[in-house]
């Protein structure tokens, strides 16, 4: 994960040097630990969880997600959700997990709250004095974009030639909740470039999940330009270089291209497969 560097010598790991005491993150099922409500979402049915915990638990994962791998990463207990706080007010100290399954920084498909409103929550904690500035300064906060704007914008009757634009107002909305976070005295904030959408199952079930969609790849590949360039502006524009961007779309391009053959990994002989299509009850996992 660019940005992301561990220290052995200390015995910790940490973005750029700097070890975090809590994490908050904000976003969708990339990072969603258990936001979504359980008479509504799939995450809270079988297979989801299968692997860990042993059940489902919110998770749109048999096992672990994003939120999980970083916070073990860092050398932290994973943030308790939003939706769980007041049955675990001991958690809290680890940090919060805002993201909601489905969401985007924009209204979706679904009804959950969108980023906006999940920094709000956030901001309202730290109005309630549940977290102080001396929390928020030792504070890593990730924030995760997996394309629910762009597939409510296409469901909704968007044109391919109004894409690029929208893509533009996706992008800037999302400079717009990086900088806030940060201003509410979060001292490093991790953003997510978007995964190639054109790899997954979704795009490539119109040739026998053979190829990925090269025009799908070439937006996506739009989408994380601007986020670069964005990035590289808030950087300027602060002190300690205190955004980082973690890129999704060459971890997912480096397992699809090499099916996974690392020392001591699992190997993806069709990489491009789903591997859950006929199983429990034929839930399709995206």
């Amino acid at each position: 994960m660019e940005g992301v560097e561990s220290s052995a010598r200390k015995g910790h790991r940490g973005v750029y040097g700097f070890r975090p005491t809590k994490l908050f993150v904000f976003g969708d099922s990339y990072a969603d630990t258990g936001n979504n409500r359980k008479t509504q979402a799939n995450s809270w049915k079988v297979p989801y969880g299968i692997t860990f915990p042993g059940k489902p638990a919110g998770r749109f994962s048999d096992g672990r997600v994003l939120t999980d791998y970083l916070a073990k990463y860092l050398g932290l207990q994973s943030p308790i959700p939003y939706r769980w706080r007041k049955y675990g007010a001991n958690k809290v100290r680890c940090g919060m997990n805002f993201a909601y399954g489905g969401t985007g920084v924009f209204n979706t498909l679904v009804l959950d709250p969108n980023m906006t409103t999940q920094i709000d929550f956030f901001q309202n904690l730290i109005k309630d004095c549940v977290y102080k500035r001396r929390d928020l300064h030792s504070s890593l906060a990730l924030v995760t974009l997996s394309g629910n704007d762009y597939g409510a914008f296409l469901a909704n009757g968007g044109t391919a030639q109004d894409l690029i634009s929208f893509i533009a107002r996706v992008v800037n909305q999302l400079t717009v909740n990086l900088k806030r976070v940060h201003g509410l005295g979060v001292r490093k904030v991790a953003v997510t470039a978007l995964q190639p959408l054109g790899c997954l199952p979704r795009s490539t079930i119109s040739n026998a999940f053979q190829q990925c969609n090269a025009t799908e790849n070439m937006a996506v590949d739009f989408h994380n330009s601007l986020l670069q360039q964005a990035v590289a502006k808030l950087n300027n524009e602060s002190k300690g270089s205190a955004f980082v961007i973690l890129d999704l779309y060459s971890s997912f391009n480096k397992v699809l291209k090499s099916k996974g053959e690392f020392l001591g990994s699992v190997t993806f002989n069709t990489p491009l497969k789903p591997c859950c299509v006929g199983i429990k009850q034929r839930l399709l996992l995206w």
